[in-house]
């Protein structure tokens, strides 16, 4: 990382896209292809790839990136400071928030609803009603629209797992990262950690450096490096582990980055949360290992530029205007959080205590969860350091919870728990019952933060 040059705005979050009916209409009609949502393996995708093409063989540098938590906001730090180096980037992830769009972006602009659509159509063309997951056919849509655009590098971030994700098809990236990896599908992925570790450990490939993120210390014990070392052997993969590899040091404005050779003195980052000084610092280490991969070097300037302007909407984000702030008197804040597993759970109940040490205000959170999802063990931590809990119904969402279900489920940790239902009698009912301003933390899905989201014009 050298000192470098003027870096542009990234931005992530659509406001450009009026809601299209159409869109909608597609994704019913994708879940209609396959009669699970999700099955876990690479067949089908590197099929329906062989008939496209083999898009995924005609990318740019890729950089891959799983784990349970943090892998979103990484992959945003990585694309500010790559493209504040003034350099493009393709970028995939999932879910969406608000509007499909939000998955595709080529050339750092999302998919206008027209190229999307045009898109999807010849893929389900090509297809021919073969089975695929509604999920395996929009990676494929989405390789094959980068597949068709120059640009300098590639962001794709995993679905679920790893080594059966649709998005690892790739056999030459040039960085895969694997973030903090706590209990979440385990229906699909277990409930032991290592069997976790053992299937994000998938996206390691023969020769391309892998970067391990900081871990919890209940998936250290479990023995999770383990694994990551023992398949970076089997595959030549140069492994950079955090605590061992690399690390950092917290500054009172800042972190230190320690390198086997160097280091490098940045700033704390602009998403809120201190979880986020490890998820940058991931980021910047992968900076450092691909500072001369691309046209133009990573530079320094460029890494402090990307830390402190990237954007993920829906993670630990304050709301300064829209409806719901309209409902609450001064001197009351919104936050918004799209966790829904132990491990998140753990990052909001520090984040908790945080703010409770910095300005004293309690914090009232409103939860709606999946029925997926084991709400106690993501809630057991957060709850008891809430002033209030609120619970409701996801809005349009079939998996969900009622709130009803959901307050059942949790009142052995809070018995004067509550069920409303919208998020307009949630934060009124907060705002009216208690007289001294304080936070509301809506959280527990990322679909609730996409209901929250669709209505924050």
């Amino acid at each position: 990382m050298q000192p470098a040059h003027n870096s542009q705005a990234t931005r992530v979050f659509p406001d450009q896209f009026d809601p299209d009916p159409r869109l909608q209409a597609l994704i019913d009609r994708l879940t209609s292809y396959y009669p699970k949502a999700i099955d876990p393996e690479l067949s089908r995708t590197f099929r329906l790839l062989h008939d496209l093409g083999n898009p995924h063989l005609k990318l740019p540098p890729l950089i891959h990136i799983s784990g349970t938590n943090g892998k979103g906001s990484t992959l945003a730090y990585i694309r500010a400071i790559i493209e504040s180096t003034g350099l493009t980037c393709h970028v995939m992830t999932s879910p969406h928030l608000v509007h499909l769009n939000e998955r595709f972006v080529v050339v750092g602009k999302e998919m206008s609803n027209t190229d999307l659509l045009a898109l999807f159509e010849e893929v389900e063309t090509i297809n021919a009603d073969q089975g695929a997951t509604a999920f395996e056919i929009m990676t494929a849509a989405g390789f094959l629209a980068f597949s068709r655009t120059p640009a300098d590098a590639t962001l794709v971030e995993v679905g679920m797992g790893g080594k059966f994700d649709a998005t690892n098809v790739v056999p030459n990236p040039a960085l895969t990262l694997i973030m903090s990896i706590a209990k979440d599908h385990t229906k699909f992925l277990g409930d032991k950690l290592t069997g976790i570790a053992a299937e994000k450990a998938g996206i390691i490939k023969p020769n391309a450096p892998c970067i391990i993120g900081p871990q919890s210390s209940e998936a250290l014990a479990a023995g999770i490096m383990d694994i990551f070392m023992n398949t970076a052997e089997e595959l030549d993969a140069p492994l950079y582990r955090y605590g061992h590899e690399w690390s950092f040091d917290l500054l009172p404005d800042g972190f230190i980055l320690h390198t086997n050779a160097n280091i490098f003195e940045l700033p704390l980052p602009n998403l809120a949360g201190a979880h986020q000084i490890g998820n940058a610092a991931t980021a910047a280490m992968g900076a450092h290992i691909l500072e001369n991969r691309f046209a133009k070097p990573l530079t320094l300037s460029a890494v402090k530029h990307g830390l402190t302007h990237a954007k993920w909407p829906g993670r630990l984000q304050k709301l300064t205007s829209g409806p719901l702030v309209d409902l609450v008197p001064s001197g009351w804040e919104i936050w918004i959080d799209g966790g829904h597993n132990d491990g998140c759970g753990f990052v909001l109940a520090d984040q908790l205590k945080n703010w409770k040490e910095k300005d004293g205000k309690e914090t009232h959170l409103v939860l709606g969860m999946l029925n997926t999802k084991d709400p106690k063990d993501f809630a057991k931590l957060l709850v008891p350091l809430a002033a209030s809990t609120t619970t409701l119904t996801i809005p349009d969402q079939p998996l969900s919870l009622s709130g009803a279900e959901l307050s059942d489920n949790l009142r052995p940790l809070v018995p004067d728990i509550k069920t409303v239902k919208n998020l307009k009698d949630a934060v009124t009912g907060i705002a009216t019952t208690y007289e001294k301003a304080g936070r509301i933390l809506i959280t527990g899905s990322l679909y609730l933060m996409g209901a929250v989201l669709t209505d924050h014009r």
